[in-house]
């Protein structure tokens, strides 16, 4: 049984047919994603509507905390923005609200149609998660604003799409990143113009981060702070690294044998005021 499919099939389905079906399945996919295998004996399911709006079954939190949502919820909403992006939807035109208690998203001109379609294309190869998008007559998404933060991983993701990248596809991701980060520009305050070397790397690997977008959902590999560093600055930004880590600018998370680290979206303000004005923070200890 499909009762949503079912429904939308269905020309006599009321408007409060569709929301009640809706809210159901969303409730439905908010409990698979905390599975080890979602969606393998139903779906999970987003909805999109016309004029690019669409819901996704994950904490509406995530506008403003990129820590609201784990890996798995993350990729599912990654591979929605891809696709609304991949439907000819402005990527910088992204804003994030609620419907019903979950996340919607909305992106100006995107096709809905061809949203359901690139959806699937978004999701290829990704392990563990099985999940659709469902065209829906109307959404009724409200406090729709932008994500807090030019880095947050929302936006982040929209350009690496909109750049030709995949946002739910890691090696995607990783190809499409270095491109993102030249494309924000420099800082107004020019952290590499700081005299004082382990705090210049420091506020260089902070930007750097930032510029790609990877706070809570998006991650990357511990020795790829040091790239871009050369000799003893690479040394440095080795250990600058780890004193990030220590004092919690940064948090790291195993993935694959590997140690992935990622912003602190709890010390935002501590990590842009390093970043825009070099403030350390008192607790962080620099070698």
């Amino acid at each position: 049984m499909d009762p949503l499919a079912d429904a939308l099939a269905d020309p006599g389905s009321s408007p409060a047919q569709l929301r009640a079906l809706l809210r159901a399945e969303l409730e439905h996919g908010q409990q698979e994603l905390a599975r080890k295998r979602s969606g393998y004996g139903r779906p999970v399911t987003v909805a999109v509507a016309p004029g690019g709006t669409a819901v996704a079954p994950v904490a509406p939190q995530l506008r403003a905390d990129p820590a609201a949502v784990d890996d798995r919820a993350w990729t599912l909403v990654a591979a929605l923005v891809g696709a609304l992006v991949a439907a000819g939807a402005d990527a910088e035109s992204l804003t994030a609200g609620a419907q019903d208690g979950y996340l919607a998203l909305h992106l100006v001109n995107a096709d809905a149609e061809l949203v359901a379609l690139a959806f699937e294309e978004q999701l290829a190869g990704v392990d563990r998660l099985r999940a659709r998008a469902l065209v829906v007559p109307e959404l009724a998404a409200t406090d729709l604003r932008a994500p807090i933060g030019d880095g947050h991983p929302l936006l982040a993701a929209a350009r690496i799409a909109a750049l030709g990248g995949m946002p739910a596809d890691p090696a995607s991701v990783e190809q499409f990143e270095e491109l993102l980060f030249d494309r924000a520009g420099e800082e107004a305050t020019r952290p590499h113009d700081d005299p004082d070397p382990a705090r210049r790397i420091a506020r260089r690997i902070l930007q750097r981060l930032n510029g790609m977008g990877k706070w809570g959902g998006y991650h990357t590999e511990f020795t790829h702070l040091a790239r871009g560093f050369a000799g003893n600055d690479r040394k440095l930004a080795e250990a600058v690294g780890e004193a990030l880590l220590d004092d919690g600018l940064l948090q790291s998370k195993p993935s694959v044998g590997q140690r992935h680290v990622f912003l602190n979206p709890r010390r935002a303000a501590d990590i842009h005021a390093l970043i825009e004005r070099g403030v350390l923070p008192p607790t962080l200890r620099l070698p």
